[in-house]
């Protein structure tokens, strides 16, 4: 398996961050196999979405209806509602999985692969990316 870990400056406000060009980067070449994207850290996601049409602020709109930033969190330590971030990854998840056909992502014509961070007191995250190859 080959793998490698990039930082990714989201900021201090919530984020959708395309890394599809990154991912498409690390797989060119590469055959046929599977890409694991994976952001080792409590309060961040990978998710899969369509971008620049509205989609990835609609996502930041529903996750802040879903778990809004507000002092119901029992984990309470920094930002106000803080304690949403460490809930987000149980409903946008901390790894995506796409399949890799002669060194191309088979994402559907309009899929982007995105990290998504609600986490307004942490401005840097590691994604890693690895490749699986087949056979």
């Amino acid at each position: 398996m080959d793998s490698m870990t990039v930082e990714f400056r989201t900021g201090h406000d919530e984020a959708v961050l395309d890394l599809t060009d990154d991912c498409r980067d690390f797989v060119a070449r590469r055959g046929d196999g599977l890409l694991q994207v994976f952001v080792p850290h409590a309060t961040a996601g990978i998710a899969i979405l369509e971008t620049g049409a509205g989609s990835d602020d609609d996502l930041l709109a529903a996750l802040g209806d879903l778990l809004p930033a507000d002092d119901r969190w029992r984990h309470r330590h920094g930002s106000r509602g803080h304690g949403r971030s460490h809930v987000m990854p149980a409903i946008v998840p901390p790894h995506a999985t796409v399949p890799v056909l002669d060194g191309r992502m088979a994402l559907g014509t309009w899929q982007s692969v995105c990290l998504v961070d609600l986490n307004v007191d942490n401005e840097v995250r590691e994604v890693r990316f690895s490749f699986l190859r087949s056979g």
